[in-house]
Parts: structure tokens; C-alpha cells; sequence
């Protein structure tokens, strides 16, 4: 391929771009371990402002990253374009200087039938050469203005997204304000290792129903929460869990959610010790890898972690589990 043609290749692809088993347990669980169901209206507010901030913030990094990747594109466009244009520059001085005359010059000067074939052919081939060469140089131009005019869309977009995404967070903030609960200092939060979640191609995470078998109990869950699951167990966390449930509120009934027991054994009193420890790092664990798993919002120890808010005070029915003391709770977008 020739070097022209291996610049313009990058440029096309950035034009087409734009399961283990439960550990046994002591008791059988309650049978609602997040306790009291929530106010109904604050819930569905919590709940839709915060999906609708996970899917504008990942399209707003998705965004993000395409600017960069065309802002280098168009850096080596504008690169190529200069060298092409110095070539074809010197050719054509070349041609200018040697005129009709020089090359029937180098015609006559044949020494053969056979020398003057050669020169024939080679005088064609540096003609179809200095064309093909113009019309990569005027393809690589065309090329640079496309990609530039998808850089604009791709900023226009970008801003969009940033405004819709802060009307979301009012929207959170509007939210918390009515359940009167503040910011609290939450947890220590490891680095991410958790492996990606699939996503939209415009960042935004697809929407997934109750499709696949809950490992934990005899429900479904939605392969977002499956993998949230295993990710989590494949990083050390293996105490008791419950995922499905039968419910008329949250995400649990809707395969999204899943209750991580402090204890080993399962839900118990208040978590003190190496279970609180443990509900701590597996608190940490989930906002670590937010991003990548498609984490709605986590609750532990009488607090909640939202991605637009961070952590703030959450107020259970007053027993371990409603105050959720003795599990951590995830739900997924």
C-alpha cells in the first residue's frame, strides 16, 4: 500500500467510529433485607436523575474521546499535507524545467527498439504516478475537511451533553435536598479493576431486562448485574449475597440489584470488626469500578453513593437492615 493510502486508511476508521455458587449461609435471609420500602416519589427521583447522569456522563466521555482521537488524526493530515504538497511541487518544477522538448530528448536519446520502449513505459508510469499522487493529495484535503467538520459536531455535541448532564445533577441535588440527607466522608476507594461493562457506542450503557439466571437465588438478573456480581467475587468478595427478589419498589424485582452481606454467614445485627471492614471494601470496591460496571447508586452503614453526588447520609427504618448496617447494597443502571 502506498504511503498515501495507509494515511488515509486511519482517517476512515474515525469517520465510521463517531458464574460461582453462593456461599452457604447460617439463617435464611429476611425477606426484604433493604428494609422499609422508600418514599415512593424520592426514589423514582433518585433513581431516574442518576441513570439519566451515568448515560450523559458516558456519552460525554465518549465524546471526549473521539475529539482527541480526531484532533490526532487531523494533526497527521495536516503533516502529509505538507510533505505531499513539497512532492508534488518538486515533480511538477521537474516537468516544467525538461518542457515537451526534454522528454522527446530522452526519447531520441534510446540506444534500441527495446531502450525506447523501456523509456516509453517508464515515462507513462511517472505520469500516471504524478496523477495518482494529486489525486491522493486532493483526497487526503477532502478527507482533513470532513474529519474537522465531525470535529465540530462531535464539540457541539459534547456541550450538549454537559448541559443536560448539569440539569441532571439539579435535578439529584433537588432530590437529596427533600430527604434531608448530607454529605457524609464515605469510605476509602481502591483504583478500578474491575473489566468494562459493554457499552452503547456513543458511551451510554444499553438498556438489559431480567434475561439471565440469578446465581443467588431463583430469579433473573440483567447480564450488567450478573457481571457486576462476578467481577465483585473474582476480586475476594464472597460472603452470602442475595440478588432477586420479589418486590413492588426497586431494582431488585427488575434484576438490577443485589444485597452483599457483611457477615459470611449472612444478614445479621449491626457489622462491627472485620465485617464492617469488609463492607467497607466492598463498598470501595463498587465506586472504584462505578464507570466500568454501570453502578446506579450504593448504600452502606446509613450512607449512599450516587456518581453525580458522592456520598451522602441515608435514613433506613432504624433496624441493620433497613439502615442497611449489616449489607451493601448495589443497584445497576
Amino acid at each position: 500500500m502506498r504511503p498515501i493510502r495507509r494515511m488515509l486508511a486511519p482517517l476512515a476508521v474515525v469517520a465510521m467510529l463517531l458464574a460461582a455458587p453462593a456461599p452457604a449461609h447460617a439463617d435464611p435471609p429476611p425477606s426484604n433485607p433493604d428494609g422499609a420500602q422508600p418514599s415512593g416519589s424520592l426514589q423514582d427521583q433518585l433513581t431516574a436523575a442518576t441513570r439519566a447522569y451515568v448515560d450523559a456522563k458516558g456519552r460525554l466521555d465518549a465524546a471526549v474521546a473521539k475529539q482527541q482521537q480526531f484532533r490526532a488524526e487531523l494533526a497527521n493530515a495536516a503533516v502529509r499535507l505538507t510533505e505531499l504538497s513539497d512532492e508534488v511541487g518538486v515533480v511538477a518544477a521537474a516537468s516544467y524545467r525538461a518542457g515537451p522538448l526534454g522528454t522527446f530528448a530522452i526519447m531520441l536519446d534510446s540506444t534500441s527498439s527495446d531502450d525506447f520502449v523501456e523509456r516509453a513505459s517508464a515515462l507513462r508510469q511517472l505520469a500516471r504516478s504524478e496523477d495518482l499522487e494529486l489525486h491522493d493529495l486532493n483526497t487526503l484535503r477532502d478527507s482533513a475537511a470532513q474529519t474537522q467538520a465531525q470535529l465540530d459536531a462531535a464539540v457541539n455535541t459534547a456541550k450538549v451533553q454537559t448541559a443536560e448532564l448539569e440539569r441532571r445533577k439539579a435535578q439529584i441535588t433537588q432530590a437529596l435536598d427533600v430527604a434531608g440527607g448530607g454529605p457524609t466522608t464515605g469510605v476509602v476507594i481502591p483504583a478500578p479493576s474491575a473489566q468494562p461493562a459493554p457499552r452503547n457506542p456513543d458511551g451510554s450503557f444499553p438498556p438489559e431486562k431480567c434475561t439471565i439466571k440469578d446465581p443467588t437465588t431463583s430469579g433473573c438478573l440483567t447480564p450488567r448485574t450478573l457481571h457486576a456480581l462476578q467481577q465483585a467475587r473474582l476480586a475476594g468478595f464472597t460472603h452470602y449475597t442475595a440478588c432477586w427478589r420479589q418486590s413492588t419498589w426497586g431494582e431488585h424485582p427488575l434484576g438490577r440489584a443485589c444485597d452483599f452481606a457483611a457477615a459470611p454467614g449472612g444478614f445479621g445485627g449491626i457489622a462491627t470488626g472485620a465485617d464492617r471492614d469488609y463492607g467497607n471494601r466492598l463498598a470501595g470496591y463498587f465506586i472504584a469500578n462505578a464507570s466500568r460496571l454501570g453502578v446506579l447508586y450504593v448504600i452502606w452503614y446509613h450512607q449512599i453513593w450516587e456518581p453525580s453526588r458522592g456520598w451522602h447520609y441515608y435514613k433506613g427504618d432504624g433496624t441493620p437492615s433497613g439502615d442497611h448496617m449489616n449489607h451493601v447494597h448495589l443497584s445497576e443502571i
